[in-house]
């Protein structure tokens, strides 16, 4: 066995007492945040499928509430093409849109109607001009909104829909913030973006302020994943095409096991 000098004992013991304030002042884990509750989506699942109508919708609500404060970077005006809109209705959108142009003749800066090609940009000039105006943090660009917010769908919903003006007896009130369930904390700078017949739905859809909310998350799932039906569909196709292939296979194993058995039975005749 061993043995320690004392004072490489006393030392030992030194550092085993050091360490345990560090063991006794662990931070505990993290809360796990909540789970909001799942909602039913057409384009759930490995063969769920883009509601256009809902799509085109969810684009009047984005279009009409959301773009006043948010822009869609990785979306052109084009792209909308894949939710039903006409290539004439498309232009005409893009024409309203006022976009930066080209340098004039004196170096100053220039707006121009807007192309189809052009983003759905920002209706700030900065991310430093949107935090100005907007309380110290810039409205977050709503391409891959859906993609990167954990539990996507649901929790955009969940959070659009979450509400409560006024808030719940025993809330922090703070001024120019909102109580909302889904938010950090409950409390978020941006009011309640959605109302009853705030806008008004073409298809004449009662725009209630959860079908708003359903419609624009569906809009938003689709702009963080456009190629989702195109992706799906192929796979359908892929499926039904292997599963061909498949019936085919055990056809033809069939027939020749039946050959050969029926040839086995021959020769034991013989």
């Amino acid at each position: 066995m061993v043995r320690l000098s004392p004072a490489r004992t006393a030392a030992f013991g030194a550092a085993l007492l050091a360490s345990l304030p560090l063991v006794a002042h662990a931070a505990p884990a993290a809360p796990t945040p909540p789970v909001p509750p799942h909602q039913k989506w057409s384009f759930d699942g490995p063969l769920g499928q883009f509601d256009q109508k809902s799509l085109q919708r969810g684009f009047v609500v984005f279009n009409e509430i959301c773009s006043s404060c948010h822009g869609m970077r990785s979306v052109t005006y084009n792209d909308l093409s894949r939710i039903g809109l006409s290539q004439q209705a498309i232009r005409d959108l893009a024409h309203t849109k006022q976009v930066p142009g080209p340098l004039d003749a004196a170096g100053h800066p220039t707006m121009r109607p807007g192309l189809p090609d052009d983003h759905l940009r920002s209706p700030f000039p900065s991310e430093a001009a949107a935090a100005a105006m907007m309380g110290g943090v810039a409205p977050p660009d709503q391409s891959r909104l859906a993609a990167i917010q954990p539990h996507g769908a649901d929790w955009l919903y969940a959070f659009l829909t979450g509400y409560h003006m006024p808030p719940p007896p025993g809330a922090p009130v703070v001024p120019g913030k909102f109580y909302n369930d889904w938010a950090d904390g409950h409390l978020v700078g941006m009011p309640p973006p959605l109302m009853d017949d705030a806008v008004e739905f073409p298809d004449g859809t009662p725009a209630t302020a959860t079908q708003q909310a359903r419609d624009v998350t569906t809009f938003l799932v689709w702009a963080s994943d456009p190629h989702r039906n195109d992706r799906h569909r192929t796979g359908l196709y892929v499926f039904a095409y292997l599963s061909g292939l498949l019936v085919l296979a055990i056809a033809w194993k069939r027939k020749i096991w039946k050959r050969g058995t029926t040839r086995n039975a021959q020769d034991a005749d013989d």
